[in-house]
């Protein structure tokens, strides 16, 4: 596969997972091979086998990627370390998990002095702090990356600190505001916090482990069921 068509098929099946579709997001990407520095494309697969809950594959897969990060990648590399944690956690090795969660916290920060403004790093160690259960940073960094990038100043990418709120609080036992959230981000045209950006969908609810926890919830089902038009 060419290098080119590895991001545009990737992308096919990031929007196959949205809609809920696993069995065509999987066949599109299983001829697919990114290398390291496609972290985009990488990451749509671990989201695939995270979605699927089956992934061993996957971590293989990163922690081959991570044994030698490239410096040139910056904080994605943090960032590939927070989905080897997520996959880990999702595996059941919580010890694993948390070692990566904080390899990737240590990943982070420092990049944090320089980019004090940038939505996609807060988010990541918001969620790097999430699976650490150090509740009091991880919802500190999701509302501070809610006010560098607020809604009302930015519709397109404005949406997914929302997300990362979302999630954060759906891991941390605040489903109240958790689903809040997620009423708000259903309500309006999106570009999701994950993978490939795309939007939060119903469909994804269903899916995704990281909102087990509202699982029960009445509103929270509501949520995965209504079909509320979406652009995907």
């Amino acid at each position: 596969v060419i290098p080119d068509d590895v991001d545009t098929l990737a992308q096919k099946a990031g929007i196959a997972q949205a809609q809920g579709d696993l069995q065509r997001a999987a066949a599109l990407l299983a001829p697919l091979h990114p290398s390291a520095d496609d972290t985009g494309a990488l990451e749509i697969q671990v989201y695939q086998a995270i979605l699927e809950r089956r992934p061993a594959e996957m971590i293989s897969r990163l922690k081959e990627v991570l044994t030698k990060p490239d410096p040139a990648l910056g904080f994605n590399n943090g960032e590939l370390r927070f989905w080897l944690g997520w996959a880990q956690e999702v595996a059941g090795d919580h010890a694993a998990a948390q070692e990566s969660f904080r390899q990737a916290r240590g990943e982070l920060e420092p990049f944090l002095k320089e980019q004090p403004d940038n939505y996609v790093l807060i988010g990541d160690l918001a969620l790097v702090n999430m699976g650490l259960g150090d509740r009091a940073a991880a919802l500190a960094l999701s509302e501070q990356a809610m006010t560098v990038l607020p809604l009302e100043k930015d519709v397109v990418d404005g949406p997914a600190p929302i997300e990362i709120l979302a999630r954060v609080a759906a891991q941390l036992g605040e489903p109240d505001r958790a689903i809040a959230a997620l009423q708000k981000l259903l309500s309006i045209p999106s570009e999701g916090a994950l993978a490939w950006r795309g939007p939060l969908t119903p469909a994804l609810l269903r899916l995704d482990p990281m909102f087990d926890p509202l699982r029960n919830d009445q509103s929270f089902q509501k949520l995965t069921v209504e079909p509320i038009s979406k652009s995907l």
